[in-house]
């Protein structure tokens, strides 16, 4: 029988710094967030379409999950464009050379 490996971190991730993990995590839990809710949404409309609930609080309620996927969404799709600013590879300023000599042959 084999025994079971080490966990390693991955090596990319060990360099990030802290508060990028932080970035990464709360973008995990908006994209739950929003499965779930969208989940709970269609799970409601379903249920409005097959049994028709006639009890009050039901028109109350079952509109809700879609307004938490809006925000869902919302959330899920600014976090995601922070946590790709704060991935970006900065830029190379490559053009001193030419900026300094002038244009190759």
């Amino acid at each position: 029988m084999s025994t079971p490996a080490r966990r390693r971190t991955c090596p990319s991730l060990s360099r990030q710094h802290p508060a990028a993990h932080r970035a990464d995590r709360s973008v995990r839990r908006a994209g739950r967030l929003l499965c779930w809710s969208l989940a709970a949404g269609m799970g409601g409309a379903a249920t409005e379409t097959l049994l028709h609930p006639g009890v009050i609080w039901w028109s109350l309620l079952w509109p809700l999950p879609w307004y938490l996927t809006l925000a869902g969404i919302l959330t899920w799709s600014l976090l995601r464009l922070r946590e790709r600013a704060a991935h970006r590879q900065p830029e190379d300023h490559d053009d001193f050379q030419t900026r300094e000599y002038g244009q190759a042959a």
